[in-house]
């Protein structure tokens, strides 16, 4: 286990406790060493999906995901989907984790989930990790095995793998916008017109998609996990249950909205899931060029993406915001989420503006 990877780990949130004894009862005979007796801790990152630690014994672990707590999209939060997905793709890509078992019955745990292996290494959120630190290449290392991961899994045969049936690509980017503007009209709690006029001008402005491939998604830093020894090397690609069949630029625009640079605005850079500061990651047009270079494709109408990509954030977290107004989750990490939400709709105006010069 790794420092950063023990770091992660936590005693499970009262509010987000289950009930363990059931759960241990209905794993027996269904995983490899699941007949021990059984200890969870749960991993703090993350703000949507919860993610709990299985110890089996002193050296059999797995990785439980179910969705969160309150009422949720399932489509924004399908267990079924990260199994299917990860039950399969490890054979054809080996950042993606193999899954286990699924289970749908509501009664185990009080709603679906799946098991997974688990992986060890270095997930990079706020801060440069400590291992990292003294490594000036480090971050543009990072940057590049990054960019080359998201490029080598939209290169994966689906359909090899069975999985042409896990979405449609025709009309995936229409699809894309009006579902996430009916997420808003679910989420928001008033009109807002600027979200308005952002969901117009996708509308008139969707793109002939030119490419297909398994799209993850929710592709970002802190979605990953390095090697510990190694700053080049990405270990594994988690959060799947959104993954379908699409237009791969649409992960680009979302890897863009993830990403800052120092030249960023202060809001921006606090919505930023990745280390603040000038640490030499590489800048997002540097990632558009690697990306390009390593795929192939033509990036020359990345504007479209990059605000439909800010759009799709704002919209997820005012999803997870007006669950903890609601009283439906008490973690205090949420409580200023709806400022976030207001700093990500200005962000995607001036990428609007920017993207007519």
């Amino acid at each position: 286990m790794s420092a950063r990877d023990e770091q992660d780990l936590i005693e499970v949130r009262p509010d987000e406790r289950f009930d363990e004894a059931r759960l241990h009862d209905y794993l027996r005979g269904k995983l490899p060493g699941a007949d021990v007796a059984m200890r969870v801790k749960q991993f703090s990152g993350g703000k949507a999906n919860l993610t709990y630690l299985l110890q089996f014994g002193a050296d059999c672990d797995y990785v439980l995901r179910r969705p969160p707590l309150g009422p949720y999209a399932p489509s924004a939060h399908d267990m079924g989907r990260e199994y299917r997905v990860l039950s399969v793709l490890h054979r054809a890509f080996e950042l993606a984790p193999r899954a286990h078992h699924f289970c749908e019955d509501g009664e185990v745990l009080g709603a679906p989930f799946f098991i997974m292996e688990r992986r060890r290494g270095i997930v990079v959120r706020g801060a440069m990790p400590e291992r990292f630190a003294g490594d000036s290449d480090a971050p543009r290392l990072m940057s590049q095995a990054l960019v080359d991961a998201l490029a080598a899994f939209h290169a994966v045969d689906y359909a090899a793998l069975g999985l042409s049936e896990l979405g449609r690509p025709a009309g995936f980017i229409k699809r894309q916008v009006e579902g996430w503007n009916r997420r808003w009209g679910a989420a928001k709690l008033e009109d807002d017109a600027q979200v308005d006029a952002i969901y117009r001008w996708l509308s008139e402005r969707l793109p002939e998609s030119a490419y297909s491939s398994l799209v993850h998604n929710d592709y970002k830093l802190d979605n990953t996990m390095y090697s510990a020894e190694d700053p080049a090397r990405i270990v594994a690609i988690f959060d799947w249950d959104m993954c379908t069949l699409g237009d791969p630029l649409s992960d680009v625009g979302m890897l863009l909205t993830y990403w800052t640079q120092p030249d960023d605005p202060p809001l921006v850079k606090g919505i930023g899931t990745m280390p603040p500061g000038d640490y030499g990651f590489f800048s997002r047009r540097e990632i558009l060029e690697r990306y390009a270079q390593r795929s192939g494709r033509d990036l020359t109408n990345m504007g479209f993406y990059h605000v439909l990509g800010i759009f799709r954030l704002l919209v997820i977290l005012q999803q997870i915001y007006v669950r903890y107004v609601r009283g439906f989750t008490q973690d205090q990490r949420f409580a200023q989420l709806g400022l976030a939400v207001q700093g990500l709709i200005a962000w995607a105006h001036d990428v609007m503006e920017s993207a007519r010069d």
